[in-house]
């Protein structure tokens, strides 16, 4: 059957969290609609698969991805939930033992990142630019990974490593510092430190300038699929607002519990148009995002 055919199923990536576990065991039903949820692990490939080929009719993406689609013309439409969030200060880190460095210090640096297209990356590039006055372009970015979004080419200033982990980066001393997602801070990253004092609070402290919090993963549908099934994504895509009201006691008050949320917002808004200009800032697209453009698209999914 065609994925545009009405009673087709519904191929629907989405990571493993508290609030999209209901939806891949069938607690929550999707009203009307066969939804089919393939895993990826690591999930990485899957947003490359989304972007290159089109491979799911709805895809959990990481928001510089989506940013760096829309700006090569990919045909996905953003869906208004926030699936991954958080604060990204402490995702700057460096070894413990190694010298003492402050984010300003990293001009004519080496730092490593896993990937330049990777959203940690995005927001960390983006408050060292505002707040230490240290432009993308000042450093050497070396990567472990390669970019989703395929025809997309790194600037001079990014270098591929051989390196399979970045934290081997650091360990090799071959950078100085090191850009770790939430879940490799915890992982690879184990026992290395921020290079920004009180990381927390200066996290805090920039969701409170911008009233809104980081968001790492979104989501989007394909537009045939939202052209042609717009009631099998609107049906979706309440089964997920459900799902995540329904998980909320099992998130904190932290900025990764109260990022997780459906709905068009003034947060939401904000946040798209900060890491749109962030994105354009370091140069991962190539002209300014059209928030309102984007809200328009779906502003039938909150009517």
């Amino acid at each position: 059957m065609s994925p545009t055919d009405p009673t087709a199923p519904l191929t629907v990536l989405l990571g493993n969290h508290p609030h999209t576990r209901p939806l891949k065991d069938g607690t929550i039903p999707v009203e009307g609609v066969d939804c089919r949820y393939p895993e990826s692990s690591p999930l990485p490939p899957a947003f490359a698969r989304m972007v290159r080929y089109l491979a799911y009719d709805i895809c959990e993406l990481p928001m510089a991805t989506y940013l760096q689609a829309l700006d090569a013309g990919i045909p996905v439409t953003l869906l208004p939930a926030v699936l991954v969030g958080s604060t990204h200060h402490r995702s700057l880190t460096r070894l413990p033992q190694g010298p003492r460095i402050a984010p300003g210090d990293l001009v004519g640096r080496r730092v490593g990142v896993r990937s330049y297209g990777q959203t940690t990356g995005l927001w960390v590039r983006g408050w060292l630019q505002e707040e230490y006055g240290v432009r993308s372009s000042d450093v050497t970015w070396v990567t472990t990974e390669d970019i989703h979004v395929a025809h997309y080419v790194n600037p001079s200033y990014v270098e591929r490593s051989r390196a399979e982990r970045v934290a081997d980066l650091l360990h090799a001393h071959e950078v100085c510092a090191a850009v770790l997602g939430p879940k490799a801070i915890g992982g690879q990253g184990a026992g290395l430190v921020p290079l920004v004092d009180d990381a927390e609070a200066a996290g805090l402290a920039w969701t409170e300038r911008h009233a809104t919090i980081p968001a790492n993963h979104l989501l989007v549908v394909r537009d045939d699929v939202l052209r042609t099934r717009p009631d099998a994504v609107l049906a979706f895509y309440r089964a997920l607002r459900q799902a995540i009201a329904d998980t909320a006691g099992e998130r904190d008050d932290s900025p990764a519990g109260r990022a997780v949320a459906t709905g068009w917002s003034t947060s939401l808004t904000s946040c798209l148009d900060i890491a749109g200009r962030y994105a354009l800032e370091q140069n991962l697209i190539g002209g300014p995002v059209d928030v309102a453009a984007i809200e328009k698209k779906t502003h039938f999914l909150d009517a």
